[in-house]
């Protein structure tokens, strides 16, 4: 009994022996950035970026196979300091939004039938392309919510998901998840938007939704540049004309299009301006007035924001400002 475990203890101490050997020798230094740059990441481990998580990601940068833009939800400060880490400079980057092309009101838009089956909208998009009677409508069911790694989406009394855009990193996660492909990810320079993914005709989007693009071309003929176009018969933005002026939204009868900014810009003409007109002959809307050689002024309340004054502008005597609608509306009335 004894001996036995002698021998047992003996090689135990072999074993332990053979053991710190070989983990001296198969030893591989790890690159302690790279513990560093996993812990400035932001530790959701979405895997948006292409890798396994955070930590494969920072590996990825330390060995020159992955970039830091990578990651969508890395702050900028955090951005900075890798690249600091890693001796290069961090690129500018453009915060994006996820957007849902649907806007249908509260009860919905009716459904054709009552889905009882798993409460998931890629499920319930197996049947028959859902309950909804429009074909094109967000389901519903909360998906886009619970793959969202960032709590940046919640679940509206109309049933929509609301995508809070102070939370949301663009990750991509929703877009992915969403069976009806309604879910884009958008630069928040371009957030008026066509709230509508249907391309029925304008009857039959008016017997299912009351906000759906019902084929009017308002919008259209509305647009100084050019920018909107109804196609497949749905309104599409191009967003290298748009400038995000707002006069499509204001025209659509159903409320289709909307300003996801929550704000505006109005020119404002400074004490620089010596009259030259340039502004005044070039706002498509004629809302800057004055007489030649005298500072000019800006109708607050007609001013659609498009910046071509500024652009015009030879001494930089305009600007665009951002307002808020309650403060645009004092502005116009004087107050």
């Amino acid at each position: 009994m004894f001996e036995s475990i002698i021998v047992l203890a003996g090689l135990g101490l072999l074993s332990a022996l053979g053991l710190g050997i070989a983990s001296r020798a198969f030893h591989v230094d790890t690159d302690q950035r790279i513990q560093t740059i996993a812990g400035l990441l932001p530790g959701a481990n979405c895997g948006a970026c292409g890798f396994p998580g955070c930590n494969g990601l920072a590996n990825a940068i330390v060995s020159g196979n992955g970039k830091i833009e990578a990651c969508s939800a890395v702050s900028d400060e955090n951005r900075k300091e890798i690249a600091r880490l890693m001796g290069m400079e961090a690129a500018e980057t453009v915060k994006r939004v996820a957007v849902i092309h649907c806007n249908f009101p509260a009860g919905g838009v009716g459904n054709k039938f009552e889905y009882l089956g798993v409460t998931d909208c890629r499920a319930a998009n197996l049947v028959a392309g859902g309950p909804k009677q429009c074909v094109y409508a967000c389901i519903g069911l909360g998906t886009c919510k619970s793959v969202c790694p960032f709590d940046a989406v919640t679940m509206g009394d109309s049933g929509l998901p609301v995508i809070d855009p102070e939370k949301c990193v663009a990750c991509g996660k929703c877009v992915e998840a969403c069976p009806k492909k309604i879910i884009d990810l958008v630069p928040v320079s371009r957030m008026v938007q066509v709230l509508c993914s249907s391309r029925d005709k304008g009857a039959r989007v008016k017997k299912v939704c009351s906000v759906g693009c019902i084929n009017c071309m308002l919008c259209e003929r509305v647009c100084p540049f050019e920018a909107i176009h109804v196609i497949d018969n749905i309104a599409r933005i191009d967003y290298e004309k748009c400038r995000v002026c707002g006069l499509c939204l204001r025209e659509c009868p159903t409320g289709t299009i909307a300003n996801l900014r929550g704000w505006e810009v109005v020119a404002e003409i400074g004490e620089s301006c010596n009259g030259c007109t340039l502004c005044a002959r070039a706002c498509p809307v004629d809302t800057i007035s004055g007489t030649a050689k005298e500072r000019h002024i800006v109708d607050p309340e007609r001013c659609i924001g498009c910046g071509i004054c500024v652009d015009q502008c030879k001494r930089d005597a305009v600007t665009l400002v951002k307002k808020t609608a309650a403060v645009r509306k004092a502005a116009a009335a004087g107050e």
